[in-house]
C-alpha cells in the first residue's frame, strides 16, 4: 500500500476514535465514497482494507473471556475441602463435590475451547456481540455457587437444578454470541458457513432445560442429561477445526 493510502486511513482512524463507534463507521463510508479520500474511490481493495481496519476485532474479546474462565475455575478448586486425616474413608464426603467440580470443569473447559474456536473464525464483533459475550460469561461464573451448594447438600433435586438452569443460560448465552457475530459479519459471515442451522447447539439447550425438571424426577436423571451433553462437546467443535484446517491448506499450498 502506498504511503497516500497509509494516510489517508490513518487520518481516518484518528477521528473515529476521537468521535466514537457511530462516527468511525461514518468516517469509513466518507472514505470509500471519495469524500475524504480520492486515493481509495479509484482502488477498491484500499475500500476493503478501510473498513476491515476500522472494524471492531475479536482478540481483545478472547483475552477477557479467558481470564473471567481461569478465575471461575480457581474459585472452584478453592471451594474443595481437604480431608484432616490421611485415611481414605476420610475423602468419602467430599466425593460429591469432587465429581461436581469435575463436571462443571469438564463443562467450562467445552464452552471455553468451542468459544476460542468461534472467535478464531470470526472477522470482527459489534457492541451486541460483546453485551451476548458478557451474558456468558455471567452465567458460567456462576459454576463455582451451584458446585459449593452441591458439596453442601449433596445430590439432591433443588441443587441439581440450579446447575441445569446455570448451564442452559449459559447455552442460550453462547447461541446468542454466535448469532450476533453472524449479524456483525453480514451476508459473507464465516461462522455461518462453518455452523450451517446450528442444530448442535440447540440440541443442547434442550437437553440442559430438560436436566432441570428430571432433577426433581431424580437428580441421577438429570446428571446423566449433564453428562451426555459433555460427553457430545467433549471433543472441539470439527465445525470450526475443518475450516481452519482448509484455511492452511490453502495458505501452504505451493504456487501452480
Amino acid at each position: 500500500m502506498t504511503a497516500q493510502a497509509t494516510d489517508s486511513i490513518l487520518v481516518i482512524r484518528t477521528k473515529a476514535l476521537n468521535r466514537g463507534t457511530s462516527s468511525l463507521w461514518r468516517e469509513a463510508s466518507e472514505a470509500v465514497d471519495g469524500r475524504q479520500c480520492a486515493f481509495t474511490r479509484s482502488r477498491p481493495e484500499v475500500q476493503l482494507h478501510v473498513i476491515e481496519e476500522l472494524a471492531m476485532k475479536t482478540d481483545r474479546l478472547m483475552a477477557v473471556t479467558d481470564g473471567v474462565l481461569a478465575i471461575a475455575i480457581t474459585i472452584m478448586v478453592l471451594d474443595l475441602r481437604v480431608p484432616v486425616t490421611d485415611a481414605w474413608i476420610a475423602i468419602r464426603p467430599v466425593i460429591p463435590l469432587l465429581a461436581a467440580y469435575a463436571l462443571a470443569y469438564i463443562n467450562i473447559g467445552i464452552f471455553w475451547t468451542n468459544h476460542h474456536h468461534m472467535l478464531a473464525t470470526a472477522s470482527r464483533v459489534n457492541g451486541r456481540a460483546l453485551w451476548a459475550n458478557l451474558f456468558l460469561l455471567f452465567w458460567l461464573t456462576l459454576m463455582p455457587f451451584v458446585i459449593r451448594w452441591i458439596g453442601l447438600a449433596g445430590v439432591t433435586p433443588q441443587p441439581v437444578a440450579a446447575y441445569g438452569a446455570v448451564t442452559v443460560m449459559a447455552a442460550f448465552g453462547y447461541i446468542w454470541l454466535e448469532r450476533e457475530l453472524i449479524l456483525a459479519e453480514g451476508t459473507e459471515s464465516r461462522i455461518r458457513a462453518v455452523v450451517g442451522s446450528r442444530e448442535k447447539e440447540w440440541i443442547t439447550f434442550v437437553l440442559y432445560g430438560l436436566g432441570i425438571p428430571a432433577a426433581f424426577v431424580s437428580p441421577w436423571i438429570a446428571i446423566g442429561l449433564y453428562i451426555a451433553v459433555s460427553l457430545a462437546w467433549l471433543v472441539p467443535d470439527r465445525r470450526f477445526e475443518r475450516w481452519h484446517n482448509l484455511q492452511y491448506a490453502d495458505a501452504h499450498r505451493p504456487p501452480q
